[in-house]
């Protein structure tokens, strides 16, 4: 059950609420007035607030914009009296979950509204809390209406066995997302396994996904089971998807539509007890209308699609999210306090963030390293903009014929990004095969 604080100034309608909700099994914390509500909320953890407009001293509505900046995971009901439904629109707006008219006739209408607002504060805590696996990355959303509706979604699909397909620009958090779903599927206490598509050989993707019998091919000394096989009772996730090529497709769309499979060079069938799920940032619409990609592998794939938006879409989010951020580079660095100024975290809202969430963590560990105290601020965040314009257009040869260009583009890329394969390939928009291909070529490494 649900743990709830009541703040209303009359005491007959405070008592009549709570007797209601913990007739429900609720746990109910009773308040008189809206400053003694902001002291509770303060000392205490609440699932849901109810809480009446109109109050002595700290309103309700003040009350909602407490919640939604201090805790935004939160739920809260306003109670209204007849004539003010405006007010009750306007505490909507300010990110209330919903509202009641005074007088109430009787508890039915509450307990519906409080189950619901509880419901939604489980479903974004199972997305909210979700991280990579050393926890040491931000949750999913902070409260941004653009994010937290994606929250929502991923806490319903993770209830069930359905196959998800994730998508969106490269640092947007499609495995923090994936790992979200597997944490809160009845598949949790099963294995999580990744694989990247575009980071491995088509030669050695088939092989670390099927697995191989030996002698299986030149090298193959002795049997192996791949990430498939070993991914049994848990979770699979495909990373970059849109990166395999057509005959692994092929293979993975039988796995898909039989849920089975055999080892590379092998003749006995495996099943396939996995729960799927698949991320691309690449528009596989028109990877299909290019003919790169199977239209049915696609269907088997987005049988529910999820979009993460880009920070540029969630900027209610940045901030909280660079101070997540900063948190766990503070620690790395051994530094016993990091902050932002607000002059810092105006700037930050203010950038667009190519490069979403990496290129934001870039940013502030620079600025950090940077900082000579334990502030930083818009000074530290220019300078740490100047190292990394500095880095990206490191001195190179002059380029005087088409390979030179080439080379030249792929090493700024490749120091843009300090020296990550996968960015300089989405950089330069190459597939990373083809990226490995142009590095051995030109002898870069």
């Amino acid at each position: 059950m649900a743990r709830i604080l009541v703040a209303d100034d009359e005491e007959g309608v405070r008592s009549f609420l709570a007797e209601a909700l913990a007739a429900d099994g609720h746990d109910v914390t009773e308040s008189p007035d809206g400053r003694d509500a902001s002291a509770l909320l303060d000392r205490h953890a609440f699932d849901v607030v109810v809480t009446d407009l109109k109050m002595p001293g700290v309103d309700g509505m003040e009350l909602v914009r407490k919640v939604r900046a201090e805790q935004p995971e939160v739920e809260v009901i306003v109670l209204t009296a007849h004539g003010s439904v405006e007010s009750a629109v306007e505490a909507m707006k300010l990110g209330a979950f919903d509202y009641l008219r005074k007088p109430i006739s009787g508890p039915a209408e509450l307990r519906i509204l409080v189950k619901r607002a509880a419901e939604r504060r489980t479903l974004r805590t199972l997305a909210d809390r979700a991280s990579l696996g050393d926890g040491e990355e931000p949750p999913l959303t902070y409260g941004d209406p653009t994010m937290a509706a994606v929250a929502d979604a991923i806490a319903r699909v993770a209830r069930t066995g359905a196959t998800v397909l994730l998508t969106g620009e490269s640092g947007t958090g499609k495995e923090v997302a994936a790992r979200a779903i597997h944490r809160g599927s009845e598949r949790a206490a099963g294995p999580f396994s990744a694989i990247n598509c575009a980071a491995l050989s088509e030669h050695l993707l088939e092989a670390e996904l099927f697995g191989h019998e030996r002698g299986a091919f030149t090298g193959a000394h002795e049997r192996r089971r791949g990430r498939l096989e070993l991914a049994a009772g848990g979770t699979f996730f495909l990373d970059e998807v849109g990166e395999l090529r057509p005959d692994l497709q092929a293979k993975l769309l039988r796995v898909l539509q039989e849920r089975q499979f055999e080892r590379v060079g092998g003749t006995r069938t495996i099943a396939a007890d996995v729960r799927w799920i698949a991320a691309t940032n690449r528009d596989l619409g028109a990877a299909m209308r290019a003919g790169s990609f199977r239209e049915d592998l696609y269907h088997r794939l987005a049988v529910f699609p999820i979009r993460l938006p880009p920070l540029r879409e969630r900027r209610a989010d940045l901030v909280p999210i660079a101070r997540a951020l900063l948190e766990r580079i503070r620690r790395d660095l051994k530094r016993p306090r990091l902050a932002l100024d607000e002059a810092a975290c105006a700037r930050l809202r203010e950038a667009s963030w190519p490069g979403n969430v990496r290129q934001l963590a870039n940013a502030l560990e620079r600025a950090a390293i940077l900082a000579s105290g334990e502030v930083i601020g818009v000074a530290e965040l220019d300078l740490a903009s100047t190292v990394g314009a500095a880095m990206a257009a490191a001195s190179s040869p002059v380029p005087v014929t088409l390979d030179d260009i080439e080379r030249d583009a792929i090493t700024r890329a490749l120091t843009a990004v300090d020296g990550n394969r996968r960015l300089a390939a989405e950089r330069l928009g190459i597939g990373l095969r083809t990226l490995y291909d142009k590095l051995k070529r030109y002898d870069l490494g």
